[in-house]
């Protein structure tokens, strides 16, 4: 009522003016003139703006008589007039109590909001750090306890009116406490329960629509709260003394937990509501995958490891099914992309995990040509690639690249194994069902002469270490020997491929004898004539010249036996 007065006033000023402005229009000639102008409106002061600022201060007034009101519940604590335990239970009703107050707002009053469950954080997190911490009156467990139920309290109250100050709020204030308690009283299983727990219920707001972003805070603070806590306990005993002991599943639990949240909302977000997946997920999930290898590792036996890589073939047999089923037709193809490239880190990972190392070359042998063949049956370059990176992990695991290059390029290496063999079919038969194409990419092209170059280089060496061996039955072999046999062994090669090359229309084969003339010739320089021996110099440069000559002349017959093969069309 006490602004009725300038009210009136406002209204007889109005009245007055719209008076004038009839007179005026009266007192006008009856002609047509021009449009008078509009007079512009007074502004006024409406009582809308007036009970908003007046809100506004009112809003702040109750927040300041809600903390004094913890202030007061402190200073009877302090005084011990109460016992602590008593001062906790009110304290805690007390500080929900405001979370009320924060979603009883009426709606868009994100002020009141903001405010009512900052007065609750406020009130609840100095009490908290004090019980806990300070004066020692509730346990770890208790304040992790009293933590899950104020986030579950405010995600429950602030559900069905999508209040997201009170979302944010909340969280951020419980995070801070449970990590600040988390470090204080060195007591870490409790509060990481409370953080996955809060992690699930972020997720599960994603997923319904009611905030965004808040998944991502929280799990930030609880996959910093579980390698904090892996740090702590693979570290050697003596330095933790002041940490209780722990059994392995409590430390190996919270990764799986972490993990299994995380890829499942991913999947969920990805395939059941087909949204992209975002840069965060993406490292947040290789950081969790990360976290369980390491986390068994350290604390779980050999047969844990060996379960886990099994899960990780079923996740990467998943993995294909959704690359293929649900992103293959996707205008978005970043979850086609990341789907694939998750499918064969984990079959990289699966092998690596759970076999022993005598089984790990023919399984990635097998899973480089079973990958490459349906990628040229299906159609699906993916595949192909695939393919080449198992080639490559056989490779690896085989030691077929490292014998390749001893072979020739250095000291001569022992005998190769099995294993080695092995891995040269799998790079033959690869490069064999590889796809071709008229108009290859530039991917594709590399990709095919990758492969060839791994299967050639291999054949080449296997050439030098026989001929070695050869000549090993009869004398020592030295270094020109050596140095010999790996000029007529590339030689060898250079003209197989110059012909192969156009005779079957395999342009890589001859981008290769083209780069094996230029390194014969480097070879000869840094190879040959350094050994001294100058009838076996001048035999590796009588081969290199004879292989120059030959070379032109061998691709130009392979093109016209090509040429001679194609079938004549018949007269009619």
């Amino acid at each position: 009522m006490n602004d009725s007065p300038g009210i009136i006033d406002q209204l007889t000023a109005r009245v007055e003016a719209l008076e004038r402005r009839v007179s005026a229009l009266e007192h006008q000639p009856s002609a047509p003139a021009s449009q008078p102008a509009v007079a512009q409106p007074v502004a006024l002061d409406t009582p809308a703006a007036a009970l908003e600022s007046a809100s506004a201060f009112s809003v702040l007034g109750r927040a300041l008589l809600g903390i004094a009101g913890a202030y007061l519940l402190r200073a009877v604590a302090q005084s011990k007039v109460i016992p602590g335990p008593i001062a906790a239970t009110i304290g805690i009703p007390y500080a929900i109590a405001w979370l009320v107050f924060a979603v009883r707002t009426r709606a868009g009053a994100w002020l009141s909001a903001t405010v009512y469950s900052s007065t609750s954080a406020l009130i609840l997190a100095p009490m908290l750090w004090e019980l806990t911490f300070r004066f020692q009156i509730l346990p770890a467990s208790t304040a992790a306890a009293v933590i899950a139920v104020y986030i579950c309290t405010a995600t429950a109250l602030a559900w069905r009116a999508k209040l997201v100050p009170v979302f944010w709020v909340t969280n951020i204030a419980s995070i801070l406490i449970a990590l600040s308690l988390f470090f204080a009283v060195r007591s870490t299983t409790p509060f990481i329960a409370e953080l996955l727990l809060m992690l699930a219920l972020a997720a599960f707001a994603e997923s319904r629509n009611r905030v965004q972003g808040l998944r991502a805070l929280n799990s930030l603070a609880a996959s910093a709260a579980i390698w904090a806590a892996v740090y702590v306990y693979i570290s050697p005993p003596s330095t933790r003394t002041d940490y209780p002991p722990l059994v392995p599943a409590a430390l190996i639990a919270p990764a799986i937990i972490l993990f299994g949240l995380y890829l499942s909302s991913t999947i969920y977000n990805t395939v059941a509501r087909r949204s992209r997946i975002t840069v965060f997920e993406i490292f947040q999930t290789f950081i969790a995958f990360l976290l369980v290898a390491v986390v068994l590792d350290a604390f779980a036996p050999r047969a844990a490891l060996i379960l886990f890589g099994v899960f990780c073939f079923l996740l990467a047999a998943a993995g294909y099914a959704a690359v293929f089923v649900f992103f293959d037709s996707t205008p978005q193809p970043r979850n086609y992309r990341v789907f694939s490239t998750w499918s064969i880190a984990l079959v990289l990972a699966g092998c690596l995990l759970s076999l022993p190392g005598s089984l790990q070359t023919p399984s990635f042998s097998f899973a480089a040509f079973a990958a490459t063949a349906l990628g040229a049956r299906f159609s699906r370059t993916v595949l192909v690639f695939h393919g080449a990176a198992y080639l490559a992990a056989s490779a690896a695991a085989s030691g077929l690249a490292i014998y390749t290059l001893h072979a020739l390029a250095g000291a001569l290496p022992a005998a190769p194994t099995w294993p080695v063999y092995l891995a040269l079919i799998a790079a033959i038969l690869c490069y064999a069902v590889m796809p071709r194409s008229a108009d290859p990419s530039w991917q594709q092209q590399m990709l095919g002469l990758a492969v060839a170059a791994l299967a050639v280089c291999t054949t080449a060496a296997l050439l030098v270490h026989a001929l070695t061996g050869l000549l090993a039955l009869h004398i020592q072999p030295g270094p020109h020997h050596l140095a010999f046999f790996r000029t007529l062994s590339v030689c060898t090669a250079t003209l197989a491929l110059a012909y192969a090359g156009p005779r079957f229309h395999r342009a890589e084969l001859t981008h290769i004898a083209n780069a094996a003339l230029v390194l014969l010739a480097v070879k000869l320089v840094a190879e040959d004539l350094g050994h001294g021996r100058l009838a076996y110099i001048a035999a590796s440069l009588f081969l290199f010249a004879l292989t120059l000559i030959a070379v032109p002349r061998v691709a130009r017959l392979a093109r016209n036996s090509r040429t001679a093969r194609r079938p004549v069309a018949s007269r009619t």
